[in-house]
């Protein structure tokens, strides 16, 4: 099986800071008047250049979401997470159109069991210049019980899990409906943190463009299965349909 491999530089990776466990270490994100090889800016919203590219033949850029270390998505207004989904996918499709790459990562990070380093609310788009954008998903991983759909976009509970537990999908089929993309992602998250599972701290968001179009799946994160990293099996709760309809109930007011 074709497999996307790419190198990590540990030199540049061990220098890296961490905020999320050391929680007293001073963040960098924070100090705004400070920040260096700045793309662009929207209000709170800043895209810089990573100063720490671990990754090789990539270009490693960093979005913070908000000037305040200590709140997150569930916390946004709803006009400040619309601002934030449209200044992101622009960014990220200006990179995917640019010719420069051969895929462009766009995703999220947040908490101790997520992968990232930095407490600060940020996503990263990075750009690889020899990955296949193909061998980075099954489409089937976006098939899914519906919780809701407006218009063109759909929100769904993963019976396909990339991984397992409670994967949540979205799918549009008109990428000008970011406003909704940005409403789906707000509710999944909220639903994760607050009401899935107390245990859950950590989360992930992965956005694709897949046929031309938007998907995004938002996963929980918990240490990994033994069964997915030896065997490559994926669990799937059976209380999907519980799921679905709780998140139906809980947001029925914004869904």
């Amino acid at each position: 099986m074709e497999k996307n491999i790419i190198e990590f530089n540990t030199s540049i990776g061990r220098n890296k800071p961490e905020t999320i466990i050391n929680k007293n270490a001073k963040c960098p994100f924070c100090d705004y008047t400070h920040l260096e090889n700045i793309i662009d800016t929207c209000g709170e919203l800043t895209l810089l250049e990573n100063k720490y590219n671990v990754l090789e033949d990539a270009y490693q850029t960093v979005l913070l979401e908000t000037r305040y270390c200590g709140s997150d998505i569930p916390d946004y207004s709803r006009e400040h997470m619309h601002r934030l989904i449209h200044f992101g996918i622009r960014h990220w499709f200006a990179m995917l159109d640019s010719g420069k790459y051969k895929s462009v990562l766009f995703f999220k990070n947040y908490g101790p069991l997520s992968g990232g380093t930095m407490r600060h609310p940020h996503m990263q788009i990075i750009g690889l210049k020899h990955t296949e954008a193909s061998l980075m998903y099954e489409k089937d991983e976006f098939i899914g019980i519906p919780v809701a759909k407006r218009r063109h976009v759909e929100l769904n509970v993963s019976t396909q899990p990339r991984l397992g537990f409670c994967e949540l999908n979205i799918l549009t089929t008109n990428n000008s409906e970011t406003d909704t993309i940005a409403d789906f992602i707000k509710i999944s998250v909220d639903y994760i943190m607050n009401h899935f599972n107390k245990r859950c701290k950590s989360y992930n968001i992965f956005f694709y463009r897949i046929d031309g179009y938007i998907t995004v799946k938002i996963m929980p994160r918990f240490p990994t299965s033994p069964l997915f990293i030896g065997y490559n099996l994926r669990l799937r709760p059976n209380n999907l349909h519980v799921i679905a309809k709780e998140m139906q109930k809980l947001y029925s007011n914004v869904l």
